[in-house]
């Protein structure tokens, strides 16, 4: 059998005739992302495939990252100074171990995908696959507003800062028209969930002088983020995105957050219970603003970071050294938090990920406790990070299923920092199709080939297309041209 196949994940005759006939060519709508929008906007040509894989200037991919590390390759041909040759030698010679690994069939999906070319990726054919990717990698095509573009892309939403000026979405927002796409911010304000960060103080500043709201209080701060939310809103923002390593619902005062917040920007230490109730206040806020303004609240919950610190202090954050949480009870502190939310009606639509498995059957059915005042407001998010597998994905899909309607699912997302990770929405369509199709075979679905087309068609791009707003203005029609699908399945 042949190497991510015609068939690719496809095991049942009801999978291939639903990807073939209807998933395969929607277009995709990439609603949590961490692209880069200055380089969408200068779109220059990468020198060379090490740059666009293993590592750019200022991040890389530490999926690979952590599986070079594995195969005994030294740090300089990872995150250091190492020849980008050299890099990609090492690269392929991990690879060729990878099999199993869901990194294994992204890499090989690009590879066909993008380039060309079947084979697999080995430490032997390495120097031709060097080769002809490069020689792609400088032509008009591999420039990245044309690899969105290419990859039936519509909207992208980038990670981006409260305090950001978002210039480059300025920049691109004249461009849309011509890109054929739509380039937008979700905001994330990690600065100020990590309040025990040294530089806090600054961020404080630098929020104030953006927002022009003098913030001296904790409800300061809250106009302060009311403002940003409006200019997010504006450049078309939809989105806020939560990140939850740990979380206990504590409640407080106005005095307390005050209290917390000075002593956060002195750089003095903010107890576990002190910065309890301060997530748990600034978290309820948030609910409130993003109901307010319509956009819809993502929560990552329960990972771990950077557990290796001699390698966090020499390589800094976001390098492979993350791991799954295991607080047991955070979806219980969720609960609370939802619980009180809804006595003044102030539950926005939200998405829940969990990195721990273990939780999604518990956020499955909180959510269902909240579900008035619109169709599937509450999401169970797609499978995460350590998840993003075929396995991670189909256990996603029959829980959401199994305790809500999967046919409302807004689907998948990238959560990459490469251009290059388009064709996850083909994995993830492959899998949701063969998980559909084996409900036709156990015959717990109906053999109805226009209803089932309609759902796969409805999880791959119109209910995201529908439930973010991202088009409210104009159809997807009358803005970007259509483009055909460049892929051969």
């Amino acid at each position: 059998m042949t190497l991510l196949g015609k068939d690719f994940l496809l095991t049942n005759e009801w999978g291939k005739k639903l990807f073939f006939n209807y998933a395969k060519d929607m277009p995709i709508i990439d609603f949590h992302c961490h692209l880069n929008p200055k380089e969408i906007y200068e779109n220059k040509n990468y020198a060379n495939i090490t740059r666009v894989w293993i590592n750019e200037e200022h991040y890389g991919d530490h999926y690979k990252w952590r599986l070079m590390r594995a195969n005994g390759v030294p740090e300089d041909l990872i995150t250091g100074d190492g020849d980008d040759y050299e890099k990609f030698l090492a690269w392929a010679g991990t690879i060729e171990k990878a099999v199993g690994n869901p990194v294994y069939e992204w890499t090989h999906l690009e590879l066909r995908r993008f380039f060309g070319i079947d084979e697999p990726l080995t430490r032997k054919n390495a120097p031709e696959v060097w080769k002809k990717a490069n020689e792609l990698l400088q032509t008009e095509d591999f420039k990245p507003r044309n690899l969105i573009k290419l990859s039936n892309v519509k909207a992208v939403c980038t990670t981006d800062d409260p305090a950001s000026d978002l210039h480059y979405h300025k920049l691109l927002k004249k461009d849309e028209r011509e890109n054929g796409f739509r380039t937008l911010p979700a905001m994330r304000p990690d600065n100020l969930i990590q309040i025990n960060k040294p530089t806090f103080a600054e961020y404080i500043k630098k929020l104030s002088e953006i927002s022009g709201v003098e913030i001296n209080s904790f409800r300061d701060l809250i106009k302060a983020m009311d403002q940003r939310f409006q200019f997010f809103s504006k450049m078309g923002g939809r989105l806020s995105d939560h990140s939850l390593l740990t979380y206990h619902y504590a409640e407080a005062t106005d005095d307390e957050l005050d209290a917390i917040m000075k002593k956060a920007e002195a750089n003095e230490e903010v107890t576990g219970v002190e910065y309890d109730k301060w997530l748990t206040m600034f978290l309820e806020e948030m609910m409130k603003l993003n109901t307010k303004y319509n956009w819809t609240m993502q929560f990552h919950i329960n990972s771990i970071r950077d557990l290796n610190h001699p390698m966090f202090k020499q390589l800094g954050q976001d390098t492979g050294y993350d791991a799954m949480g295991t607080q047991p009870d955070i979806v219980a502190h969720m609960q609370k938090l939802y619980t009180k939310m809804r006595d003044t009606n102030d539950i926005p639509k939200t998405i829940f990920y969990s990195l721990n498995p273990n939780d999604w059957m518990q956020l499955v059915t909180l959510m269902g406790c909240f579900l008035e005042g619109g169709k599937q407001r509450m999401q169970l998010g797609a499978a995460w990070w350590f998840n993003d597998t075929a396995e991670g994905m189909t256990t996603q899909l029959r829980d959401f299923a199994q305790q809500s309607l999967l046919p409302n699912f807004v689907g998948m997302l990238t959560d990459s920092r490469s251009f290059l990770s388009y064709p996850r929405h083909e994995y993830f369509r492959r899998v949701l199709c063969n998980f559909i199709g084996s409900l036709v075979e156990q015959e717990r679905a109906p053999e109805d080939e226009e209803y089932l087309g309609k759902i796969v068609q409805d999880i791959a791009y119109n209910n995201a297309y529908n439930y973010f707003g991202f088009f409210d203005d104009a159809t997807p029609a009358e803005l970007f041209a259509k483009h055909e699908n460049p892929f051969q399945y």
